[in-house]
């Protein structure tokens, strides 16, 4: 089934402010919230939908790539293909309710705590032109915090495993009770009990991992992707992300203009005058062209779906050919007189026609 638009899960217009849009987000999450609809799964679902769609347009990034690209644009997000997690959700979004009190107000308790979350780390992937058009498949080697083979954790003793300490003040109005991270666990809940020697005081080793990612057909120059738990692990918690940023490597010939690819073809005034068959470069190879008999310096040949591959998945752009006919700079005697021959020809006076497009027609036939 396809994914519903961002903006009308949150029953929001496209150029909603950020805090329209996250009122819009808390009023859908208390609305369908697990505690207040028990054993009702389609709750369920449009809580992690509005989760999914806070997530995106929250983030101006994010929502830039969304607005453009639509629901491709932003996939391997920190919900796409890998299913919701309830955990995850009031990790990510937990602040926006106030802390606590989310949870108080239907009653969870310490039941409902919110899961700490690793840090993300960043790197950069540099690709081809080739790469940025296709798609490709990469390896991506990355050093993360990871737990520890044989480490085990204790409930802290400080918090009891809620991951807070409480403070009680009393006041001419009654008791206050203010909550805060607790100092000895971070908020895990959770502290070492037993770990090798070579973890640090959380339980954590500095570990090399390779990390298979598919790259899409159509990203660009500084594109972010996001691997959803390849970041730092953390204990009692969730991994962070993986973010990958996009880098292009300049291609030597082909140059990119969104889904179009531009290369500039110099030829001989005989091969335009005479016609002729050429070879030119495109992203998958070299292909032959057919220049007719009096092609025009500044023609634009088009090769239609040699372009980029657009990036929700529908179709790919094209190959646009810029003709551009090279005078030569030195002639020697012979050559001279042989065009000296010819100055006087009608023939070789200019004498466009109707039919002969001006530089400003070219350029408004081609945006």
């Amino acid at each position: 089934m396809a994914k519903r638009d961002y903006y009308e899960i949150l029953n929001i217009a496209k150029g909603a402010s950020p805090e329209e849009i996250k009122k819009a987000y808390r009023k859908m999450a208390i609305t369908y919230h697990p505690d207040k609809n028990p054993d009702n799964p389609e709750a369920e679902e449009k809580f992690k939908e509005a989760a999914e769609a806070y997530e995106v347009l929250s983030n101006p990034e994010k929502r830039q790539r969304y607005d453009q690209f639509g629901h491709q644009g932003v996939n391997g997000g920190s919900y796409s293909g890998g299913g919701m997690n309830m955990e995850d959700i009031f990790s990510q979004f937990g602040d926006i309710f106030g802390g606590s009190g989310f949870e108080s107000f239907f009653g969870g308790g310490g039941g409902s705590r919110r899961t700490k979350k690793g840090t993300n780390l960043r790197v950069k992937l540099k690709l081809t032109l080739k790469e940025l058009a296709n798609g490709v498949e990469k390896k991506i080697k990355v050093k993360r915090h990871m737990i520890a083979d044989g480490v085990t954790f204790k409930t802290c003793s400080s918090c009891h495993g809620s991951g807070q300490v409480k403070k009680v003040v009393n006041t001419m109005l009654g008791q206050m009770v203010s909550a805060s991270t607790c100092p000895s666990c971070s908020g895990s809940g959770q502290i070492v009990d037993k770990k090798p020697h070579e973890a640090d005081a959380k339980g954590l080793i500095i570990r090399e991992e390779i990390i298979p990612i598919n790259i899409p057909g159509g990203v660009g120059d500084n594109m972010q992707l996001s691997l959803s738990g390849k970041g730092n692990e953390i204990p009692g918690g969730i991994p962070g992300d993986l973010l990958i940023v996009i880098e292009e490597i300049p291609d030597e010939v082909l140059i990119r203009d969104g889904v179009n690819v531009v290369y500039d073809l110099y030829v001989s005034f005989v091969d335009v005058a005479l016609g002729s068959s050429l070879e030119v470069p495109t992203i998958d190879g070299k292909v032959k062209i057919k220049l007719d008999p009096g092609t025009q310096s500044g023609k634009i040949l088009r090769l239609k779906g040699k372009g980029i591959k657009e990036l929700n998945g529908y179709g790919k752009g094209d190959q646009l050919i810029h003709v551009n006919v090279w005078t030569p700079k030195q002639l020697n005697k012979e050559e001279r007189e042989m065009l000296e021959s010819l100055r006087d020809s009608e023939n070789f006076h200019p004498n466009p026609g109707k039919s002969e497009k001006s530089i400003f027609d070219k350029v408004k036939e081609f945006f």
